[in-house]
């Protein structure tokens, strides 16, 4: 496969990935996906913003989120965000640091 037709397939698969998570299950919570996966949408709105920034496009955390939330993030907290108990805080807290929380 040439290099092109290959990011043409990651693209779609990021935006398949990024409609799943926003249309077909906005359900999910972002403490469940970090939780089970070690990232979650936030991770994935960093993720861009990162590669962005790395290509000399600059990006907000804001602009950013509302790529990946399809919205601005306050309205999704608003709309699908529910309260964590203290078992998944903890387990965040745990997850976090392994995953995202840089040495």
């Amino acid at each position: 496969m040439d290099p092109k037709t290959q990011t043409e397939l990651e693209a779609a698969t990021f935006r398949a990935l990024v409609h799943h998570l926003m249309e077909a299950r906005p359900d999910v919570q972002n403490i469940d996906l970090m939780n089970m996966a070690g990232f979650c949408r936030n991770c994935l709105s960093r993720w861009y913003q990162e590669a962005a920034e790395a290509r000399g496009i600059p990006m907000t955390k804001d602009q950013a989120r509302e790529i990946v939330y399809g919205m601005p993030y306050p309205d999704w907290v608003a709309q699908n965000q529910t309260q964590a108990d203290a078992a998944k805080k903890a387990a965040f807290d745990v997850a976090f640091q392994q995953n995202v929380t840089k040495a």
